[in-house]
C-alpha cells in the first residue's frame, strides 16, 4: 500500500481552490455586467496603483505575462471605452495605457465584485480561520522567510 502524498494533495488543493476563486469571481463579475473578464479586471487594477500610464512592456513584466497577452488585454479594455492608448511625451514611438473614467468607474464596480467574491468564498470559516489563513496566504505568497533563504 502506498503512502498518501501529503505535498501532491495540498497541491491539488491549492488547484482546486485557484478554479474555484476564477470560477466565482467570473460569476460576480459577469453579474456586475462590466463585460469585464478576470484578466482584464487584474489588468485594471494594475493600472490603478501606476503613477503614471505605463507602457505595454511595463505592464506585461508587472502582470508577468508575455507583450502579446497584454496586447489582447489592453485591445479589448480600449474597445469597450476603459482604457486608451497614449503617445508617450518624451518619445514619440512608445505608447503609454491609461485608464478612462469610465475604466474608473468600472474599478469601482470591480472592487465591489471582488469583496462579494471573497464572501461567497471565506463564508464557511469563522474570524479566527480567516486570520489564520491570512497569515499562512502571506508566508506563501511572500515565499521563504528571510531567515531560510541562501541569496
Amino acid at each position: 500500500m502506498t503512502t498518501p502524498d501529503p505535498d501532491g494533495l495540498l497541491a491539488e488543493q491549492l488547484l482546486r481552490l485557484t478554479r474555484r476563486v476564477h470560477r466565482i469571481q467570473k460569476h460576480h463579475l459577469a453579474q456586475r455586467g462590466l463585460g469585464v473578464t478576470p484578466a482584464q479586471a487584474r489588468l485594471l487594477r494594475t493600472l490603478a496603483h501606476c503613477d503614471a500610464p505605463p507602457r505595454m512592456a511595463d505592464l506585461a513584466e508587472r502582470l508577468e505575462v508575455v507583450p502579446r497577452a497584454v496586447t489582447t488585454l489592453v485591445d479589448g479594455l480600449e474597445a469597450s471605452g476603459k482604457v486608451r492608448r497614449v503617445p508617450d511625451p518624451t518619445n514619440r514611438r512608445v505608447i503609454r495605457i491609461e485608464l478612462t473614467d469610465d475604466g474608473r468607474t468600472a474599478l469601482r464596480e470591480l472592487r465591489g465584485a471582488r469583496v462579494s467574491a471573497a464572501q461567497e468564498i471565506l463564508a464557511p470559516l469563522t474570524g479566527e480561520q480567516r486570520e489564520v489563513l491570512g497569515g499562512l496566504l502571506d508566508t506563501l505568497v511572500d515565499g521563504m522567510p528571510e531567515r531560510g533563504r541562501t541569496c
